[in-house]
């Protein structure tokens, strides 16, 4: 039924180069090569130009067999296992354990199968042992920036990234909404906001998350808003601190007219803009207003609330 369903999909990677299955799950291709000719735990085929080729299977099996072999299964006994034993015994120990390496490893997994019930079962076996921040710092931060560096090798399609950020953004979503009566009196908004046509809102939403955790009123008005539309926010007598992540927009050749934009907003009143993120580099040489300012990472700006 699932590969039904997947088939459906469109753009579904299916076939796995032996590069692949390394920069995923981390194990080298030459050990990958070991375990198929010693143990026969894999079975690449080939096309019709003879090249070696992996299955969607295959790096399922892979990284269920990583994740055992990561606690204390040996090869040799993995080997002797069947495939439904090899998932059975990995998905139990994903249940079972909350160790951060192979939560990462199973929301790899997850990823690529797009299994939300594991994805679920892994993150409620880390939150029985962990702070929700916890589980987003120490383990939904570094799946991410692994799934940044698949992007780089063309390994990853945007159907699996939007899938398991879409799981992601629902648990900061419910942690956020478990905090609607922490908000303490105060006259500041932050207005959290991302450029037109940016679309990568999860660092925007855990920044809210923590901005409300700290009783702070906050308007999230998530994706690829419109930068006119921030005169709306103005117009009224509260404090006002715009919060804006860029990952990928403006492009580079309109970062630079995209802030000059943001400090004509920001002149002649007492308004707050903050803009975190990579691209920022590509601004902090321009004499822009005081009101304006720049930090790297949702993690520095954190430091400073």
């Amino acid at each position: 039924m699932l590969n039904i369903k997947l088939n459906k999909l469109n753009n579904i990677k299916q076939d796995f180069t032996i590069k692949d299955l390394e920069n995923i799950s981390g194990i080298k291709a030459h050990t990958i090569r070991i375990w198929e000719k010693r143990y026969n735990l894999l079975s690449p085929k080939r096309s019709e130009t003879n090249i070696r080729y992996y299955t969607s299977e295959d790096l399922t099996k892979l990284l269920n067999i990583v994740l055992l072999n990561n606690n204390e299964f040996k090869i040799s006994k993995i080997a002797a296992m069947s495939d439904e034993e090899i998932t059975l015994q990995s998905r139990e120990l994903a249940f079972k354990t909350a160790i951060n390496d192979e939560a990462i490893n199973s929301f790899k997994v997850s990823m690529f199968q797009f299994d939300k019930v594991l994805f679920n079962n892994t993150y409620n076996t880390l939150l029985h042992k962990k702070t929700f921040r916890d589980i987003f710092k120490n383990v939904f931060i570094p799946f991410l920036e692994h799934i940044g560096l698949l992007w780089h090798t063309e390994t990853l399609l945007p159907a699996h990234e939007h899938f398991i950020s879409n799981l992601i953004a629902q648990k900061i979503q419910i942690n956020t909404e478990k905090l609607q009566f922490n908000i303490i009196s105060t006259n500041k908004t932050y207005v959290l906001f991302l450029p037109d046509n940016e679309i990568h809102e999860l660092g925007l939403l855990y920044l809210n998350y923590e901005l409300v955790l700290r009783g702070f009123h906050t308007i999230y008005l998530g994706q690829s808003l419109p930068l006119a539309n921030l005169n709306y926010f103005l117009q009224g007598d509260r404090e006002i601190c715009f919060i804006t992540s860029l990952t990928i927009q403006p492009y580079d050749d309109k970062i630079e007219k995209y802030f000059y934009n943001i400090n004509e907003l920001m002149t002649n009143n007492n308004h707050k803009f903050i803009a975190v993120g990579r691209k920022v580099q590509k601004v902090k040489h321009l004499d822009l207003s005081s009101n304006i300012t720049m930090y790297d990472s949702i993690s520095d700006l954190l430091k400073v609330l």
